[in-house]
């Protein structure tokens, strides 16, 4: 180790109430070696934490580490006379609440250890859900808000929160949290003199709003020293007795013995740092989560096609009259986050399911860019606007022309997105198979929300993507097909050996013929072969694969994409069509 270890200067200069995560409870112990020996090491954090309004402010600041540190006692009490204090109260007196615990303490005397626990209050004001060890906040994509820290055993040794919400929560309460901590480091060396605190002596200091204590002194002294027992006993109980009892005690009724030593012998030198502090964490009066106070940092969005912008706050009207354009690339940013999902309502038209609850119904337009209607963006919080806004652009193609139908001609386009008709074909093909054959068509079902996320246009950006895009679409179908129960209505004189694609191909050539069967399966042996070129991204069979799938090269990437899953969707629509359509009489 080192003095500037031991005097903890870098430690005492840092304050929780600039820090990002603040304690509210921590017993964090280090030790290392044998207390009472050379090259003994620890290092030990506690805090404790209370909750005070102002009219207890005053009485707060004479509270320190042992009225509210870590040894202060947790827990409900009943009073004889009917009084009852709660576990979250803290008691100044007996029967004087003044401020509110934020972790409770439970004890478990029955199974042993104890836990600590976010107060009710506080994770239902905020919104938070458990996932193991965290405290997570799904309405901002999940994120940790508080967390905490188990030892070897179980036991607690920290539970922390980040300030942002904390304060959020304190000013929707009107309440200051107060800290005491403590903070120590010992080392046990051989000498003073060769070691690396040589010249350090004895001190205590007044230092960064706190106590600092320095104490050298020999292991001996510490441990070591005279020693005394006393034992005494009864002498009047007859063990021969079957309820024997005992009267009161005098000195003809008892004993006693006595004996005293010295222990000694330990070797070395114990160098000790301390350090106590109280510190307030104050809030700064706004509760955007918990009280929902407006929030002064949402971004600006582009609404002209010269580049001007108007404040967030100005759009949140819902008879704003604007919209907002955005880069495709908006959808797979979100689709990325945590709980969020897609929608499609027409062709061209769609929705961004947000875990802050809100669907905000975008459209696309002649030029790839997505058109929302601007308040639906405006009453988003902020950490969404900010998203949406890094995607924002200049209008460029006019507004989505399937959007203005639905949201100004009241009249819904009566088309369908390519994405929601591809999975709703295979779901008609897979039907139509259990009722002719009694067979299941493919071999596992699918999460059609999360497989929404991968197959979409969107996913198509260049040519890489749009061969992977090929890649998601063969594992919703080439690859869930089931070959087993395909190769038992196969005719096909190599049937063991063929893949998927190819038994189905047989199954529908024994109704239409090879020739029209290949036409059928184009697009899907295409999508197959694209597949093929995402591992092999030189393969001269590219350009041949895109032919063969329909893939217009002269479209956009995102149409291209869109493309492709429109026609692998046809391709499954008319295989179909062709093995089960009843000839007409």
């Amino acid at each position: 180790m080192s003095q500037d270890w031991i005097l903890q200067k870098k430690e005492t200069r840092r304050t929780f109430s600039k820090s990002t995560w603040v304690p509210l409870r921590a017993s964090i112990d280090n030790e290392k070696g044998n207390v009472k020996k050379i090259g003994f090491t620890n290092e030990f954090f506690g805090c404790g934490s209370v909750a005070f309004s102002p009219d207890h402010r005053d009485v707060a600041e004479k509270l320190s580490w042992s009225d509210i540190g870590i040894g202060s006692n947790i827990g409900p009490y009943a009073y004889d006379d009917g009084y009852y204090s709660t576990i979250d109260e803290y008691q100044y007196n007996d029967k004087e609440p003044i401020g509110v615990h934020l972790v409770l303490e439970l004890s478990q005397p029955v199974v042993g250890g104890r836990q600590w626990i976010l107060t009710p209050d506080l994770v239902s004001a905020l919104r938070l859900i458990k996932e193991g060890l965290n405290w997570v906040r799904p309405e901002e994509n999940f994120v940790v808000v508080a967390r905490e820290v188990l030892d070897e055993k179980g036991e607690p040794k920290l539970i922390e929160i980040k300030r942002e919400f904390l304060l959020d929560y304190l000013a929707a309460r009107n309440l200051s949290l107060r800290l005491s901590y403590y903070r120590q480091r010992v080392e046990n060396v051989p000498t003073l003199e060769d070691s690396e605190y040589a010249g350090l002596e004895d001190r205590q200091e007044e230092r960064d709003g706190g106590r600092y204590e320095l104490l050298v002194r020999s292991i001996n002294d510490v441990f070591g020293g005279s020693w005394a027992m006393f034992r005494t006993w009864r002498t009047d109980v007859d063990e021969e007795e079957d309820a024997p009892v005992m009267g009161p005690e005098t000195n003809e009724n008892t004993d006693y013995e006595s004996s005293e030593g010295n222990k000694s012998g330990f070797d070395g030198v114990r160098v000790e740092g301390e350090f106590w502090r109280d510190e307030w964490i104050d809030h700064q009066g706004i509760s955007k989560r918990v009280r929902g106070d407006a929030d002064t940092n949402l971004p600006q969005f582009i609404v002209e096609t010269d580049s001007t912008r108007i404040a967030s706050s100005e759009l949140n009207n819902e008879d704003v009259g604007r919209w907002l354009w955005f880069r495709s690339s908006i959808v797979n940013e979100l689709l990325g986050l945590r709980g969020f999902s897609l929608k499609w309502y027409t062709a061209e038209t769609g929705a961004i399911h947000s875990t802050s609850g809100y669907r905000i119904h975008f459209g696309i337009n002649s030029e790839d860019f997505i058109t929302v209607y601007a308040y639906d963006i405006a009453r988003l919080p902020s950490w969404e606007q900010n998203l949406w806004a890094a995607h924002n652009a200049v209008p460029e193609g006019k507004v989505s022309s399937e959007l203005l139908d639905s949201q100004v001609k009241a009249q819904p386009a009566s088309t369908h997105a390519t994405e929601e008709l591809l999975f709703e074909v295979m779901s008609m093909l897979e039907n139509e198979f259990k009722q002719e054959f009694n067979v299941s068509l493919f071999s596992h079902d699918l999460d059609r929300v999360e497989a929404l996320k991968k197959i979409s246009r969107f996913e198509s950006k260049d040519q890489a993507s749009l061969l992977r895009l090929a890649k998601e679409i063969v594992r919703v179908f080439s690859d869930r097909l089931n070959v087993k129960e395909l190769r038992t209505l196969s005719t096909h004189a190599n049937k063991d050996k063929l893949g998927s694609n190819k038994l189905l191909q047989d199954i529908l050539s024994q109704k239409v013929g090879d020739d029209t069967a290949r036409k059928v399966f184009g697009p899907i042996v295409g999508a197959y072969d694209m597949r093929v070129g995402d591992a092999h991204p030189t393969s001269s069979k590219i350009g041949e694969a895109l032919e063969l799938a329909g893939i217009d090269n002269e479209n956009s990437f995102l149409r291209q994409g869109q493309q492709l899953i429109s026609n692998v969707g046809q391709s499954i629509w008319w295989i179909g069509k062709m093995i089960f359509e009843k000839p007409q009489k």
